[in-house]
């Protein structure tokens, strides 16, 4: 292999969900795009660089403020909070267009149930923002996890870490099944399990 082929397979094969075989597969392919389409592309990757992320919610986004657009709305009740592992599943979330809270992107959540230092980190930002701007305490959160054995695993080490700084502890309704994946679930599965959440 020329060195451009290896050195983008040598740096894709790392991402997730793509081995050496697929990284392969695409550079051959992005390099039979031509020229410009390999620059649109290359402008697009150079962009992501550009990103920030949002000091209350852990959200990345591309204005230039602090907050991302959903933690700076004025409109959103900040005292409503959904808490997710990753960006995927509030973006989900958001296209139901029933949720009018905020968020925080936890991270992924070990299969142990551990937190590790980010995200106690995240969870002291979170404990700050309701203690000033919630007089102490939260109308709710919600535990926006995964309906798996691990995500009821972290759901519950998470409610013992939030318990004293909310009104109320939910989890998404199981219109969602056992096993499935808050990214991938269909706008009606989430209404559902928004409206059904306990």
């Amino acid at each position: 292999m020329n060195d451009p082929i290896k050195n983008f397979v040598d740096l894709f094969s790392k991402l997730p969900s793509i081995g050496p075989r697929q990284a392969t597969r695409l550079a051959f392919y992005i390099a039979g795009l031509g020229k410009g389409k390999i620059r649109e592309l290359a402008e697009a990757m150079d962009n992501l660089g550009r990103i920030v992320t949002c000091s209350q919610c852990f959200r990345t986004h591309t204005g230039k403020d602090n907050l991302c657009a959903i933690c700076g709305d004025s409109k959103r009740n900040h005292s409503l909070i959904a808490i997710v592992e990753k960006e995927t599943d509030l973006l989900s979330l958001e296209r139901t267009h029933k949720f009018i809270g905020r968020y925080l992107v936890i991270g992924e959540l070990a299969k142990t149930g551990d937190l590790n230092p980010e995200q106690k980190l995240r969870l002291i930002s979170l404990k700050n923002f309701i203690q000033k701007n919630c007089s102490g305490r939260s109308e709710e959160i919600i535990l926006a996890l995964n309906p798996t054995s691990y995500g009821d695993l972290g759901a519950s080490v998470l409610a013992k870490e939030l318990k004293d700084i909310t009104q109320k502890i939910t989890r998404l309704g199981r219109g969602i099944p056992t096993g499935g994946e808050i990214e991938f679930a269909d706008r009606d599965t989430l209404e559902s399990a928004l409206e059904k959440r306990s």
